[in-house]
């Protein structure tokens, strides 16, 4: 098996454990989750922040949305543009989402582009990970062709019932600079 399908075999694998999972545990452990990233000194710092939109199966980020918004922070979200293509796109208010693709949240066409270098902090999903910050994403590549294009502090966050000893790595996968679970 190459590292492709072995990446397909675990994304499939836990995909399937996130839908499984609970709301008596994803609920509690979303906002233990948020409530961390909140709390560091780099989110507190940051006037620009990125982070997705949790979608059905992913950790719900909307806390961390919240207040971004709340604290005045310049918030942007992903905006899929192209295969394997994302932009950072600035948001005012949750109303400004749309439903997109593979059930994503997303801001409308016309929303203002925030560039890379004007990124201070990220908060980057997955489908599982290791604690050494090895990444297992949906596939598309959206985020390792993204994460190099700024300097930002980059923050993945995972439930700990979805962390894996084993990812497979290829040479373009990005290791973010720091994995938050609950707990942590």
């Amino acid at each position: 098996m190459d590292i492709s399908e072995k990446k397909r075999a675990l994304r499939d694998e836990y995909i399937r454990k996130a839908a499984a999972l609970p709301e008596s545990y994803t609920g509690p452990t979303d906002k233990q989750i948020c409530g961390a990233v909140i709390a560091t000194g780099e989110y507190q710092r940051a006037e620009t922040v990125f982070c997705f939109v949790g979608r059905s199966g992913e950790i719900n980020t909307r806390p961390i949305i919240e207040d971004a918004l709340r604290l005045g922070k310049r918030l942007c979200v992903p905006k899929c543009v192209a295969n394997g293509v994302m932009e950072a796109r600035r948001i005012k208010s949750l109303d400004e989402l749309v439903p997109a693709k593979f059930g994503l949240l997303e801001p409308a066409d016309f929303s203002e582009t925030v560039l890379p270098f004007e990124i201070d902090f990220a908060v980057i999903p997955c489908v599982t990970c290791n604690f050494l910050g090895h990444r297992l994403g949906f596939g598309g590549g959206y985020y390792d062709r993204y994460l190099p294009e700024g300097g930002f502090f980059s923050c993945m966050i995972c439930r700990r019932q979805l962390i894996c000893e084993e990812i497979p790595m290829d040479d373009h996968d990005i290791i973010p600079t720091l994995l938050i679970t609950e707990g942590a």
